[in-house]
C-alpha cells in the first residue's frame, strides 16, 4: 500500500493549527521536524520542543483526494506555509532499518551485533542486541562513549549500575566484560523489557541483571555496593539525580556520565565538584562522556 504526505513549511505559531487541521482532515499521523538544522536541547517540564522553523508532515491514505483536504485548510493558516504532497511508497520499515545496522567494534575487545547477524568476530566479546523500542544501538554518539569507556575498565567481579539503562546495551556489555551484576534502572517499562529480553539473547540470567524502575530500587541494600555507575540519559536529570548516582557508588568507585553536549560538561562537572572530581574523558560529533573516581576517606585506608 502506497501513502500521501502532506509537508508544509511553517513557523512555530502556526503549527498547532495545521496539525488539527491535518487530523481533522484525515491524517492517520503528523510529525514535525526541524526545517533549518537548528538544534533545541532539553525543554522545560511541561514544554514543547518547537524550531525557529518547521516541517509539519501529514501522513493520509493513498486513496485521499487532496485537492478536498487542501481547500478545507483556512486560506490564512497555507498562505504562508509551502505545501507539497508526494507519494509515499510503502515498505517493510522493520527490515528497512535492519537492513543498515551492522555490526560495530567498540574499543579493543567488544563488539555490538544485530541480533539476526553473526558475529564478525566469534572470539572477540559478542553483544548480540535488538534494541525494540528502547534507546539504545550503539549508533548515538553518547552510547559509543560509554561503550568504549566500559571496554576500556577492569570489571570483573565488580556490581555496576546502569541508570536509564534504555535496551540495556550499556548493562549487557558490562556483565560480557566481566561485571558480576548489574542493576538495571529505567523510569519506562518499556525499556525494561528490552532490557529483559536483550539479556535472555545473551544468555545472561535474570539473577545478574536485576531490573527495576526508579521507585522500586531499595536503596539502602545499593548503597555504597557499585565499583561503577553508569548514567547514559541527559544533563537535566544527570543533575537532578546526583545524590541518588552517588549513594550507589562505593569508595574508590568509578562515575561514568553521558548524554550531555561539551557545552554542558562544565556546569556537570561544577555540581558534583565538591563529591567527586569528573571531567571529560571523550567526545564525539560533539557530545562528551565524563569519568571520575569517587575518594576513599583517609580513615578507610
Amino acid at each position: 500500500m502506497s501513502w500521501l504526505q502532506l509537508r508544509l513549511d511553517t513557523n512555530p505559531s502556526s503549527v498547532a493549527a495545521l496539525e488539527n487541521q491535518m487530523l481533522a482532515t484525515g491524517a492517520v499521523a503528523v510529525t514535525m521536524e526541524d526545517n533549518a538544522d537548528q538544534p533545541v536541547l532539553e525543554p522545560a517540564v511541561g514544554e514543547t520542543p518547537l524550531w525557529g522553523q518547521i516541517q509539519l508532515t501529514g501522513l493520509y491514505p493513498a486513496d485521499t483526494n487532496m485537492d478536498d483536504v487542501l481547500q478545507a485548510f483556512p486560506t490564512r493558516l497555507l498562505r504562508q506555509a509551502n505545501q507539497r504532497v508526494e507519494i509515499l511508497e510503502d515498505k517493510d520499515w522493520e527490515r528497512e532499518w535492519m537492513q543498515h545496522y551492522q555490526p560495530m567494534q567498540f574499543g579493543e575487545r567488544l563488539w555490538v551485533c544485530p541480533s539476526w547477524l553473526a558475529p564478525p568476530d566469534p572470539d572477540a566479546v559478542n553483544l548480540l542486541l535488538d534494541p525494540g523500542l528502547a534507546f539504545g544501538t550503539g549508533t548515538h554518539p553518547t552510547t559509543a562513549l560509554c561503550l568504549r569507556e566500559l571496554d576500556g575498565m577492569q570489571l570483573d567481579e565488580q556490581t555496576v549500575v546502569d541508570y536509564g539503562c534504555g535496551s540495556g546495551i550499556l548493562a549487557v556489555a558490562a556483565l560480557k566484560l566481566g561485571a558480576s551484576q548489574v542493576l538495571g534502572v529505567d523510569n519506562d517499562s518499556q525499556a525494561l523489557a528490552a532490557t529483559r529480553d536483550n539479556a535472555t539473547r545473551n544468555a545472561l540470567p535474570a539473577t545478574r541483571l536485576p531490573l527495576a524502575l526508579p521507585e522500586q530500587v531499595v536503596q539502602q541494600a545499593w548503597a555504597g555496593q557499585a565499583g561503577v555507575v553508569i548514567a547514559n540519559i541527559l544533563a537535566g536529570p544527570l543533575i537532578d539525580l546526583s545524590d541518588t548516582l552517588l549513594l550507589f557508588l562505593k569508595p574508590g568507585g568509578t562515575l561514568l556520565l553521558s548524554g550531555l553536549l561539551r557545552s554542558q560538561a562544565d556546569t556537570l562537572c561544577t555540581h558534583y565538584a565538591d563529591r567527586i572530581a569528573i571531567q571529560v574523558v571523550a567526545e564525539r560529533d560533539g557530545w562528551v562522556c565524563l569519568r571520575g573516581q569517587l575518594p576513599i576517606a583517609a580513615d578507610s585506608l
